[in-house]
């Protein structure tokens, strides 16, 4: 069953209530900061764009320049008028033809490259966005910003720019012209303008409503979409197709919706202004045909003045397409500004504090901190931890306990409400991202690879590694052995999300990265948690390899893990309850007594 339509425009008004208040101004100094610059271009651009008014504008006026003058000349004998002003207006045409092509072509080149700055612009920022900000939004989310948000700003910059410039520019010409032609019959003229400018500014009010609801409503689609495609196999393995194609139903139809009201905007502006210019015709028509009957104007006067009010006219058709086409970039505009204007809440400091130098493991604590996820309660309520240098930790507890968080702390993906967490001394807010990142190492479940080679995912470590280099962290890890067999050896293509190895596969690569990287700390969401008990065995020893004089903390939930631990640190409601080396702690007979009971049970 759909959605009420109440719930539907409740949902939609949520969303654009997200948008700062003053996203509007910062939209426009955006694309101010985006022209600024390609002033150059920008003002040779006008340049052409006047030229091409011009010479569309001047035309009429040498039509009536040869009825008037050239045809009675041309009759007494004397051909010269005439052709002067038929020489002119083919004059004033191939001006306005080339000026136009180069003003297209111009512009096209131009709206490219602001494009392309701002997709850079948008990808970079989204990129120093901090793990919160990513947690809370999703990527269908972004992926709308970064392509049909954009799309519709760059059709209205390629296309619809040059024309909304031609159009007002000639009407404004226009209008100077109709003064220059006769007083009388453009003040006739002109009263049409004044309805005109109110349904122009009340068509303006109402659709950019309408245009933002489009905006958000193919982005709701674009993540459903996104996030169907990227969790298939749930979709697929629990039959969830037909909600799947229900939830795209409802946003769709919203967006179908949105899309109606924007158009129905547009198909009454536009019914109006050919309305008012139609009627404007007639009654100049009439007026001038009085007027040339009674001797105060010429026919030539008459012909030119119905040809400029055509072309002033016939220009709206294009403007409200334009219009339509800026009222949804604008939209899309403020969607993207208002990532752009979303500040980090991990940020570099202004004056970084360097590490102190030396090979091996870092000492790693944790003083008085006070974590909770925005307005929730207190995960780690006074939290304090000291990890010695060389250390290896292991990190046991319920779901809940606040494992996941303390390593986030730890790796700076967040930062403590109260309290700080120091490496080697030094307050992590105060070291440079860079710096923070070569010295700390996160290594996931997921062990996530990017498409491309084997080699080019190992490299993540280090950037700058030789092959040889990238060899010798595989031999490391126990990977070498693998890669041989393959038919391309390093340079094999994993696939998207590293599809064509397995999970242990992945994990060890993952793995290499870290023996590239060559950190001082290394902190482990459990390497082994999804793996068969081979490819198990074959992670843990690469696992013992790469945590070989280096400092680790490790989210563990398997008893392998727990056994090459140095300290075991059993958690609950962000407390640590018992803190010891395993044998210890088994001897204790406490909760990681049970803990370890249970695990040999499982493996039973």
């Amino acid at each position: 069953m759909s959605a009420p339509a109440n719930q539907k425009s409740a949902t939609a008004v949520d969303e654009l209530d997200q948008l700062p208040p003053g996203v509007a101004r910062s939209a426009r100094r955006l694309l101010m900061s985006l022209v600024r610059p390609r002033l150059l271009s920008v003002i040779v651009l006008v340049l052409l764009i006047v030229l091409t008014s011009a010479g569309a504008v001047i035309g009429p006026v040498f039509v009536q320049r040869a009825l008037d003058d050239g045809l009675p000349a041309a009759q007494a004998g004397d051909f010269a008028p005439l052709a002067w002003a038929i020489g002119a207006f083919m004059a004033s045409a191939l001006v306005a033809g080339v000026c136009s092509w180069a003003s297209v072509r111009l512009m096209g080149k131009t709206a490219q490259r602001i494009l392309f700055d701002l997709r850079g612009r948008l990808f970079k920022h989204v990129q120093r966005l901090d793990l919160g900000y990513h947690e809370k939004s999703t990527s269908g989310r972004l992926v709308a910003r970064q392509t049909s948000d954009m799309e519709s700003v760059q059709e209205f910059l390629s296309f619809a720019l040059i024309d909304t410039a031609l159009g007002l520019l000639q009407m404004a010409a226009i209008a100077v012209l109709l003064v220059f032609l006769d007083v009388p019959m453009a003040l006739i003229a002109f009263a049409g303008f004044i309805p005109l400018f109110f349904v122009t500014v009340y068509a303006a009010r109402t659709q950019r409503g309408a245009y933002r609801r489009t905006r958000t409503w193919i982005g709701k689609s674009i993540v459903h979409f996104t996030e169907t495609m990227g969790g298939i196999r749930a979709v697929q393995a629990f039959r969830r197709q037909p909600a799947g194609r229900e939830r795209l139903h409802q946003s769709d139809d919203a967006y179908r919706q949105a899309n109606r009201d924007a158009l129905t905007g547009v198909a009454w502006f536009a019914g109006w202004t050919r309305l008012i210019g139609n009627l404007t015709q007639v009654a100049i028509i009439l007026a001038g045909a009085y007027l040339v009957m009674t001797g105060h104007t010429q026919i030539g006067v008459l012909t030119a003045f119905i040809l400029y009010l055509r072309r002033f006219y016939g220009p709206l058709d294009e403007l409200v397409n334009s219009f339509n086409l800026y009222q949804s970039a604008s939209a899309a505009l403020e969607k993207i500004t208002a990532i752009l204007d979303t500040e980090p809440a991990i940020e570099d400091p202004a004056a970084a504090r360097a590490l102190p130098t030396g090979a091996g493991g870092r000492e790693l604590s944790f003083e008085r901190v006070r974590f909770a996820y925005e307005d929730g309660p207190d995960i780690l309520p006074d939290f304090d931890l000291e990890v010695r240098a060389g250390q290896t930790v292991a990190l046991v507890g319920t779901t809940g306990a606040g494992k996941s968080t303390l390593v986030k702390l730890a790796t700076r993906f967040y930062d403590p409400l109260a309290g700080s967490v120091r490496l080697d001394g030094v307050d992590l807010r105060e070291i440079d991202d860079a710096a923070l990142r070569r010295a700390i190492v996160m290594v996931t479940q997921e062990s996530f690879l990017f498409s491309g080679t084997i080699a080019d995912n190992i490299r993540i470590g280090n950037p700058e590694a030789t092959g040889e280099q990238v060899r010798a962290a595989a031999r490391a890890v126990g990977l070498d052995r693998f890669i041989a067999r393959l038919p391309g050896g390093y340079g094999t293509d994993v696939k998207k999300r590293g599809g064509r190895l397995s999970s242990g596969q992945r994990q060890l690569v993952s793995f290499a990265r870290v023996f590239l990287a060559d950190p001082g700390v290394i902190v482990l969401d459990e390497a082994t948690a999804h793996l068969d008990i081979p490819s198990e065995r074959a992670v843990q020893q690469a696992l013992e390899t790469v945590l070989r004089g280096r400092t680790a903390i490790i989210i563990a939930h398997r008893l392998s893990t727990v056994e090459i631990a140095d300290r075991v640190l059993v958690m609950e409601h962000g407390r640590i309850v018992e803190d010891g080396t395993p044998q210890r702690l088994l001897a204790d007979g406490g909760r990681f007594a049970h803990l370890h009971a249970a695990w040999e049970e499982s493996l039973a």
